[in-house]
């Protein structure tokens, strides 16, 4: 639970964030608790305690805000995987299936700058 002053409504303000369809619905029913991210130089400052407002298209997710309870950076998806574990990530997606989706986001020019992972937990609205 967050602590009532941490509360985004109170100040905080949330880095938005798009997730394609089937990820923002794992996180809007709070199955996934690992986001994956490629180190842009965008989200060299992303620390726990931050806040993040996934949004799909029109929607938001129904949680609306989240949470960065750490960042773990990575040299690969594979090594991300190995350390984080799959079902964090993707709970209905083995580990070969998460490594084709994620590298059909990010190609290998993207992966080369290294990988996030960034633990979440979801905020009440």
């Amino acid at each position: 639970m967050t602590h009532p002053s941490r509360r985004p409504e109170q100040g905080c303000r949330a880095r938005p964030m798009n997730l394609y369809r089937r990820y923002f619905d794992l996180v809007a029913a709070g199955r996934k608790t690992v986001e994956v991210r490629v180190q842009y130089p965008s989200l060299r400052d992303l620390a726990a305690g931050r806040y993040l407002r996934f949004a799909c298209g029109q929607d938001e997710c129904l949680v609306r805000v989240v949470r960065v309870v750490r960042v773990a950076r990575y040299t690969s998806f594979e090594e991300m995987l190995d350390a984080e574990g799959p079902a964090r990530v993707d709970p209905d997606a083995s580990r070969e299936e998460q490594l084709s989706s994620i590298r059909g986001i990010y190609g290998p020019e993207k992966e080369a700058l290294g990988v996030l992972a960034i633990e979440i937990e979801r905020v009440a609205a």
